[in-house]
């Protein structure tokens, strides 16, 4: 499965972005399709999920900001990213399982500076 993310930028602080991510195949219901990211020097982390049955989670530091959505048609995963803060800078990372079996996408890199 190939996922093709993109929407990156450089940012100032307190601005938005939207982040996009289109998979080759379904990203419906029954699928764990997200976004993690990574900052440097630091582990990959989790900000925004759907789990396999439709619910969605948030990481703690993104709630209230961050916005999760999906286009199943067009198998295209969103995260509206908004009051972006500099410890919001990282790659951002799609996501794709079902079953056992995991996808990544290449990553869009995410800056938040003055």
């Amino acid at each position: 499965v190939q996922l093709q993310a993109s929407g990156g930028g450089l940012v100032q602080p307190g601005g938005s972005l939207r982040l996009s991510c289109v998979a080759s195949r379904s990203i419906s219901t029954g699928h764990t399709v997200g976004w993690y990211r990574q900052a440097p020097g630091k582990e990959r982390e989790l900000v925004a999920i759907f789990t396999r049955d439709g619910n969605t989670n948030y990481a703690d530091s993104v709630k209230g900001r961050f916005t999760i959505s999906r286009d199943i048609r067009a198998r295209t995963l969103y995260l509206q990213m908004n009051r972006l803060e500099p410890a919001d800078t990282a790659v951002y990372y799609c996501y794709r399982q079902i079953g056992s079996v995991a996808d990544w996408g290449q990553g869009t890199q995410v800056t938040v500076s003055s």
